[in-house]
C-alpha cells in the first residue's frame, strides 16, 4: 500500500522488550542466491507496451544483460472492483488469490515467465498480499475470516486503506487457508519466494507457521518482509526493507540533513536488529515518488551508489535504469503509467548500473557484514566507508550535498586506486585526497593479495 516517504520512519516502532529478544538473536541463514543478488521489481502493467506477463518475458535477456537476477513481480492477480481507487485499482487490493489478472494473462503465461528466467539463471519472487483482499474478494463467503467491528461489519485494515478489507489471523481456517494457497503457487508455477506486503501487519507466528511448510516443497524458498521489524528475521524472513535509512536518505537529500545520519541510522539498525541481518537496500520503488524526482538524477546516482556498496541486498525499480520518471515523479500505483524506456537528457544509467552489479558479482566482500566507517575531512557532507575481506578492501566516498567538494579520508594506508565505473568520469586522485562534483561519488580499490605476494 502506498505510504509517504516521510512517515517511514514510524513503521519501525516494535514493542520494547521484542526489540530486545531480536537483538540478542541471530538472523537465520539466507540463500547464497539472495545474498549474493540483486533484486529488479517489476510492475507489468507499466513494464511493457503490452502491459502483460508476456511483455516481461519479452524483456528477460534485456534484464539479464544488465545483471539482475532475482525478479520480484508485482501482484498478478484480478484486482477487486468494488471501491477500486484509480481507473485502474490498486494490484495490492486482491479479488481472488488463486487466479491471474485476464489484463496480464493467463496462468500458463506465468508459468513461461517463470520457467524462461530460470533458464537465464534468474529467479522469481511472487508478490504476496497477505494482510487484506478486495470487498469482492471470493473469499467474502467466509466473513469469519475478516476483521469486523462490533456491529459486525467487515472493516478495512486501517481506515485510510477504503479499497481492502483486513483479514483476521485468529482465525485458524483462515490461516489454512493462506497457506494452502502459498503452496500452490510454489507448487504449479516453481516460484522461488515471496515478497510479502505489510508483513508487519500479519502475526509474525503465521509468518513462522507458512514459512516451515513452504521450506518442506523448496528448502531453499526466499522470503522478503515489507516491514521493518527484528523479530521478523529470527525464523520467518530472509530480508526486510531498510525503511530506516531510506528514512534518512530523504532527509540527507532533501532537507539538508548531516551526512552522519546514514552512519547513525546503520549502527542503530545493528544495534536492534538480530546479529547478521540481511536488509533490501532501496532507494526507489512502487510506493515512493521515483528517485530521480526526489533527489534529481545525480542525488539518485548517489542514493543509488550507497545503497550498492552497503551490505544488504540493492533493489532496482523498473525504468530506474534509464531514469523513468513522470514530471511530478507520482509512483501512479492506480493508474496506467509505462515506462519510457528512451527518456531525453540522461546520463548512461544503465551503464552504469550495470557496473555497479558487476563489482558485486566480482568481489565478494560486498556480499558480507563488514562495513567499517572512515573518517573524513567533511562529515557533514560526505560518507566514507570500506567493504573488505582476505582478499579486496574498497574505500566508498560518497558527497551527498550539490556542491563540489574536496577533502580526504583518514586511512593509514594509502595504496588505494579508484576503479573505473562505466558512465562515470575519472577520477585519477586516491581517497587520501579527493575530488568529487556535487553528488559524486567514487570507489577505491587494492587488492590484499597482490600486496602480500609482492612482499
Amino acid at each position: 500500500m502506498v505510504k509517504l516517504a516521510a512517515a517511514v520512519a514510524a513503521l519501525v516502532i516494535v514493542d520494547p522488550s521484542s526489540a530486545d529478544d531480536a537483538a540478542s538473536a541471530i538472523a537465520r541463514t539466507s540463500p547464497d542466491w539472495l545474498r549474493n543478488g540483486v533484486i529488479y521489481e517489476i510492475f507489468p502493467r507499466d513494464f511493457s507496451q503490452a502491459a502483460n506477463l508476456q511483455g516481461v518475458t519479452a524483456k528477460l535477456d534485456d534484464m539479464k544483460k544488465l545483471g539482475v537476477n532475482i525478479l520480484w513481480i508485482m501482484p498478478i492477480q484480478p484486482i477487486g472492483e468494488k471501491a477500486r481507487k484509480g481507473e485502474y485499482g490498486s494490484p495490492y487490493s486482491i479479488r481472488d488469490y488463486y487466479a491471474v489478472n485476464p489484463d496480464y494473462g493467463t496462468l500458463d503465461d506465468y508459468k513461461t515467465l517463470v520457467a524462461e528466467a530460470h533458464k537465464r539463471g534468474m529467479k522469481v519472487i511472487m508478490d504476496l498480499v497477505a494482510n487484506h483482499t478486495a470487498w469482492d474478494s471470493v473469499m467474502m463467503t467466509n466473513r469469519d475470516f475478516y476483521k469486523q467491528n462490533s456491529a459486525g461489519e467487515v472493516i478495512p485494515p486501517v481506515p485510510g486503506w477504503s479499497d481492502v478489507a483486513g483479514l483476521n489471523y485468529s482465525n485458524l481456517q483462515l490461516r489454512a487457508y493462506m497457506i494452502a494457497m502459498m503452496k500452490y503457487w510454489v507448487q504449479t508455477c516453481d516460484i522461488d519466494g515471496f515478497r510479502c506486503d505489510v508483513a508487519y501487519m500479519v502475526p509474525t507466528d503465521f509468518w513462522e507457521q507458512a514459512r516451515a511448510a513452504l521450506e518442506q516443497i523448496k528448502p531453499d524458498i526466499m522470503m522478503l518482509a515489507e516491514a521493518s521489524k527484528p523479530e521478523l528475521l529470527t525464523n520467518a524472513f530472509d530480508i526486510d526493507y531498510n525503511w530506516p535509512l531510506l528514512g534518512t536518505m530523504n532527509k540527507v537529500i532533501d532537507d539538508g540533513a548531516p551526512a552522519t545520519s546514514i552512519r547513525d541510522t546503520w549502527e542503530n539498525e545493528q544495534a536492534q536488529f538480530p546479529k547478521n541481518s540481511l536488509h533490501m537496500e532501496i532507494s526507489d520503488d512502487h510506493d515512493e515518488s521515483r528517485a530521480v524526482a526526489r533527489y534529481g538524477i545525480h542525488g539518485a546516482l548517489a542514493a543509488s551508489a550507497l545503497m550498492f556498496t552497503l551490505d544488504g541486498v540493492p533493489v532496482l525499480y523498473n525504468g530506474m535504469e534509464v531514469g523513468d520518471a513522470t514530471e511530478s515523479g507520482d509512483p501512479a500505483l492506480f493508474d496506467k503509467l509505462p515506462i519510457l524506456w528512451d527518456p531525453k537528457d540522461r546520463p548512461p544509467l544503465r551503464e552504469i548500473y550495470h557496473s555497479l552489479i558487476q563489482l558485486r558479482k566480482k568481489y565478494p566482500c560486498f556480499e558480507n557484514h563488514q562495513v567499517q566507517w572512515l573518517h573524513n575531512s567533511d562529515e557533514n557532507d560526505v560518507v566514507s566507508f570500506m567493504r573488505s575481506d582476505d582478499k579486496d578492501q574498497f574505500v566508498v566516498v560518497i558527497n551527498f550535498s550539490s556542491r563540489p567538494l574536496s577533502g580526504s579520508v583518514d586511512l593509514p594506508d594509502k595504496s588505494f586506486h579508484p576503479i573505473r565505473i562505466s558512465g562515470m568520469p575519472d577520477n585519477g586522485d586516491g581517497p587520501a585526497q579527493f575530488h568529487l562534483d556535487g553528488f559524486g561519488w567514487q570507489i577505491y580499490h587494492r587488492s590484499i593479495t597482490e600486496l602480500t605476494n609482492a612482499h
